[in-house]
């Protein structure tokens, strides 16, 4: 059952407008470091052009030496000594286009090393941390309505395409516009006439731009959903790894995976199609220019009114700069509809609605007593029909609570309740008499151990996971703990004993095992308040009674409230409570509940069956 929205697609989520500038605004947090880099740039351009003037001076030079044509002013404004030698003025000439040349290569890297430290260092880093930093807050709806790949890959990839809307769109367009002008403007005062001929055809890269963006922007989109789709193939293939084998489906497994991989394959090339024929347009209009420079500008040369070097020579060089920046429109558009649905489905994240947090006037409190109160509480998922129905319940502390029921009655939803993983739709929770929403959340949530019916552990040492909730705890609490939860005695065993780091989830220790550690992480908080959902439930009967020892420990003293089917363990709690299609139907003990018609009396009366049959077979087996 989905338990909320999901993240909106990337097709209906807000305009690129209002995305824009929301990524113009995180990259304006980033400012200073922004400006250090297109100052940079705007260096390397100065430099550029005062090379190619040198060049072009060189060249009038060597005319004026061979031909004895008169040197005409040139835009730097330079006066070569006529006094000197040639081989001294165009040594200079070529000194100085060296020193240039060396301080290019020098900016240069300074440059790359100011943009990966931009983008690497401080916003993909600070944006990872702000997606992982909302994820944490978010509450169970959130995870509970969209998948582990969808949300790997928008942390991992999507914050990487914010990353290329900075670097490769923002900067390097706003660097684009600035050289374009620059150029423009330089060569306008070589030639005015010369320049409207060869940048006549720029409206007609804009309306190409303009047009393959349109039709790209869909395939990008369909790309991402694409990619997701083979992560969660990928992700479900590594964690059912144990079914796959046991079935022997190796190879369906492996079709399958190749069709999503295909898939992807297939979409990516129709996208390079396109931007692999954008390129080569692009580039085959800025051609153009170079062909009308040689006609026109030859013919201005010939009749005398446009000086060789300082200006046929320094146009071209300009006009091929020129080119070159136009040339990276595609580049830039390319990257425009990658970083546009990578950050939009970013920005979900940190737009989607923190549902359960701690009210501004929350109330702070250390410690509870443990008292626990359901008045009249219903809860709906969005838009379902009721999962909780009018629950009345009033729990002293110190009381032990088994809640009993059939798949989907409630049960682990009526504790999610308790830490706010949810909050009622409808009537209260009350802990110590006060509403559950006007504590502090982080006072409320530890107060309360939970075990759960296969608790997790972290691929960390047995010490870090026990004191996960408490990491302050010396060792001497930590081994409390354990031995509260019957789990010293295999602990120091382990080779490095507490110091032991564990596989991923725990799984080179046996269930009960696990357990006993999970038992250990919950009460070291001392909570005053413990949920165990059924920590029995996959657990072997010897291993049973082991964890039955550490829970009588654990929940001596403790408001406890246990999700059971076994009567094993619904005997030991002070008063049960039966669940139907999310209300209470049955309420009381043990033995008042064995002398009442009803769902309790029938679980109860099978599982006696179930244990006379294995008495009487071994029996049978003992006689044999």
């Amino acid at each position: 059952m989905s338990l909320g929205s999901p993240l909106l697609s990337a097709t209906t989520a807000s305009s690129n407008g209002a995305l824009v500038r929301r990524l113009f605004g995180l990259a304006w947090r980033y400012r200073l470091h922004c400006l250090r880099v297109l100052s940079f740039q705007l260096a390397l351009l100065t430099m550029g052009i005062a090379g190619l003037s040198f060049t072009g001076l060189g060249i009038d030079y060597i005319r004026h030496q061979v031909e004895g044509t008169p040197l005409t002013q040139n835009r730097l404004h330079l006066t070569l000594p006529e006094a000197w030698p040639y081989y001294q003025v165009l040594g200079l000439l070529a000194g100085l286009i060296l020193l240039l040349a060396l301080g290019r290569g020098v900016l240069n890297y300074v440059y790359a090393v100011s943009v990966n430290r931009l983008v690497q260092q401080k916003l993909v880093v600070d944006l990872r941390g702000e997606v992982y930093d909302k994820l944490q807050r978010l509450s169970f709806r959130f995870f509970d309505a969209n998948n582990t790949s969808s949300i790997i890959t928008r942390v991992t990839s999507d914050v990487q395409s914010v990353r290329m809307f900075v670097d490769q769109v923002l900067i390097q367009s706003v660097i684009m516009v600035i050289s374009l002008t620059v150029y423009v403007i330089y060569m306008a005062t070589l030639s005015p006439s010369l320049t409207l001929a060869c940048l006549a055809t720029t409206p007609l890269l804009a309306l190409l731009s303009a047009w393959h963006t349109r039709r790209t922007q869909p395939e990008y989109a369909q790309n991402r959903t694409l990619v997701e789709r083979m992560v969660q193939v990928f992700v479900e293939s590594l964690q059912g790894i144990a079914v796959t084998k046991a079935f022997g489906r190796e190879p369906e497994e492996r079709k399958k995976f190749e069709t999503v991989n295909n898939a992807v394959l297939t979409q990516q090339q129709v996208i390079f199609w396109r931007v692999s024929l954008f390129s080569p347009v692009i580039g085959f209009l800025t051609r153009i220019n170079m062909m009308v420079l040689l006609g026109y500008g030859g013919w201005l040369v010939i009749h005398g009114q446009l000086p060789l070097g300082t200006g046929l020579v320094v146009f071209a060089g300009l006009l091929e700069q020129f080119s070159g920046q136009v040339n990276n429109v595609a580049t830039i558009v390319n990257s425009v509809q990658q970083s546009l649905i990578g950050a939009r489905r970013v920005f979900e994240i940190l737009d989607a609605p923190i549902e359960v947090k701690s009210a501004p006037d929350a109330i702070r409190r250390a410690k509870f007593d443990g008292r626990v109160q359901f008045e009249n509480v219903s809860f709906t998922y969005d838009g379902a029909e009721a999962v909780i129905r009018e629950v009345d319940l009033d729990v002293q502390p110190g009381q032990c609570v088994a809640i009993l029921g059939t798949t989907g009655a409630g049960k682990s939803v009526l504790m999610s309740l308790i830490p706010r993983f949810f909050d009622p739709t409808a009537g209260r929770l009350l802990l110590d008499g006060i509403d559950a929403r006007r504590l502090h959340l982080d006072d409320l949530r530890r107060n309360i151990g939970l075990v759960f019916q296969e608790s997790f552990l972290f691929s960390n040492t047995i010490a870090s996971n026990i004191a996960f909730g408490h990491p302050n705890a010396t060792r001497a609490q930590v081994e409390k703990a354990a031995h509260i939860a019957a789990a010293h005695d295999f602990i120091t065993a382990l080779p490095q004993g507490y110091d032991t780091i564990l596989g991923e989830s725990g799984n080179t220790l046996s269930g009960g095992q696990r357990q006993r550690l999970a038992i250990a992480r919950a009460v070291l908080l001392e909570p005053a308040i413990l949920l165990l959902d059924d920590p029995t439930a996959a657990i072997d009967s010897e291993t049973e009674h082991e964890i039955f020892e550490a829970l009588d420990r654990a929940i001596a003293g403790r408001t406890t409230f246990i999700v059971a089917h076994r009567l094993s363990t619904l005997r030991r709690a002070d008063f049960i409570i039966v669940m139907e299609d999310g209300r209470i139907v049955q309420r009381g003990t043990h033995e008042q509940l064995m002398h009442e018609p009803g769902p309790y009396l029938r679980v109860a009366d099978l599982q006696l069956v179930d244990a006379r049959e294995l008495a009487q077979l071994k029996l049978k087996e003992g006689t044999a």
